[in-house]
């Protein structure tokens, strides 16, 4: 297979990240509407995997031998949408549309008419079964690309996970990553209004441990390190003989101060006060360009 992979490093990768977290705020501020503080955990891993690992061609993004991204939190398309656009796969400038009336860049994936989804979601699970399809469609038609998948640690409280997960060991799929957003923190779930009383969606080893009782090969690393996850995505490609699970361990709200650890960022809209704080904080005026 042709590998079409850039070489940016880790720190070039970091400041997309960045620069991607400063699009993703102006855009759900300008569509009123939308998720920050799943897509500021998922910026790093997402500008890493455009950026260096997945094996793509922007120009022709139904290219039949690229590996294929699934956004299975598919609530947090905002980032990935912006991760594309500087990547060239639309321009930047559309990110202005988010989640308005017959934009291509709808409040979940569509890939009916964005280009480069490799598949729409949105209903929690659904696209982590749909990616497991992908990888056992590659394996019987003998096709050598990889199949990522990222998913929330919320969303790992549904059944299909497990259900998915069961059937990936059963058939051994080597050609399947999934990566886990561990931020620890979902919308619900909650015994109170504060932060003491949260029920984080697993604790300390528990969702690395479910991921090995079900067979597959579990790798953890720093979500926000970008070599790490560059090197842990390395370790992953080359895992032989099954599936495996990356459980990153991440800061909802990352990059912002008032957003990082708190829940109720996982869907809010800035005031113009938080706005301006959240842009300083980011490096705004170090330049928010692709």
């Amino acid at each position: 297979m042709t590998q079409t992979r850039p070489q940016y490093s880790a720190a070039d990768i970091a400041d997309i990240a960045r620069r991607a977290r400063i699009h993703i705020l102006e855009a759900v501020a300008h569509a009123k509407g939308g998720h920050v503080g799943g897509p500021f955990s998922a910026a790093d891993m997402l500008a890493a995997l455009y950026f260096r690992v997945l094996n793509i061609r922007p120009e022709e993004p139904d290219w039949p031998d690229r590996d294929r991204f699934v956004l299975s939190k598919g609530h947090s398309s905002i980032a990935l949408y912006t991760i594309m656009a500087m990547r060239g796969y639309f321009p930047v400038a559309e990110l202005q549309t988010f989640d308005a009336i017959n934009s291509r860049l709808q409040g979940h994936p569509d890939m009916t008419v964005t280009p480069g989804v490799d598949m729409s979601s949105g209903s929690l699970g659904l696209g982590f079964a749909a990616a497991l399809g992908i990888a056992l469609g590659a394996r019987v038609q003998q096709r050598g690309f990889t199949t990522f998948v990222m998913l929330g640690d919320g969303e790992c409280n549904e059944g299909i996970v497990w259900e998915g997960a069961h059937v990936a060991n059963r058939y051994q799929l080597d050609n399947l990553i999934a990566i886990i957003d561990h931020n620890k923190l979902q919308q619900f779930g909650w015994r109170g209004e504060t932060t003491s009383e949260r029920i984080t969606p697993y604790t300390g080893s528990q969702l690395a441990d479910r991921w090995k009782a079900f067979g597959w090969q579990v790798l953890e690393v720093d979500g926000h390190d970008v070599q790490a996850f560059l090197d842990t995505m390395d370790q992953a490609r080359a895992a032989p003989g099954g599936p495996v699970a990356v459980v990153a361990h991440t800061i909802k709200g990352k990059g912002v101060s008032y957003m990082e650890g708190n829940y109720k960022w996982h869907s809010r809209v800035p005031t113009d006060e938080e706005f301006a704080i959240a842009m300083d904080e980011l490096g705004a005026s170090e330049g928010g360009g692709a």
